[in-house]
């Protein structure tokens, strides 16, 4: 598993550690995270990541996260989100990009 696979599966478990608690139209969005990768996980071996919110400061969410694997802890670390309301972060994204949701297919930078 590799590290940023790590980290996606840590996000996703924070984001849906709240979902169900925030009024409808609005979501979370990673802005800070501080992992470390512990230990190699096996090809095709199955992990999952656990998310607790240790503090709620305003909008800002902090959370606790950890992944394991069959045998034991594979990652551990702190998350930051931040929670918005999707149609409004939606439009300034599309004003900052001009370019219609979603943005060109299959273009990536690795700046964003």
């Amino acid at each position: 598993l590799s590290t940023p696979s790590m980290i996606l599966l840590m996000e996703q478990a924070a984001r849906e550690a709240v979902e169900d608690s925030l009024p409808e139209g609005e979501t979370t969005v990673g802005t800070r995270v501080d992992i470390r990768h512990l230990a190699a996980t096996p090809t095709g071996e199955r992990a999952r990541a656990i998310a607790r919110v240790t503090a709620v400061e305003g909008r800002r969410l902090l959370y606790r996260v950890e992944a394991f694997d069959s045998s034991q802890m594979i990652g551990e670390g702190n998350h930051e989100r931040f929670i918005v309301n999707l149609a409004r972060f939606m439009e300034k994204l599309q004003q900052r990009t001009g370019q219609p949701e979603g943005g060109p297919a299959g273009k990536s930078d690795g700046d964003g």
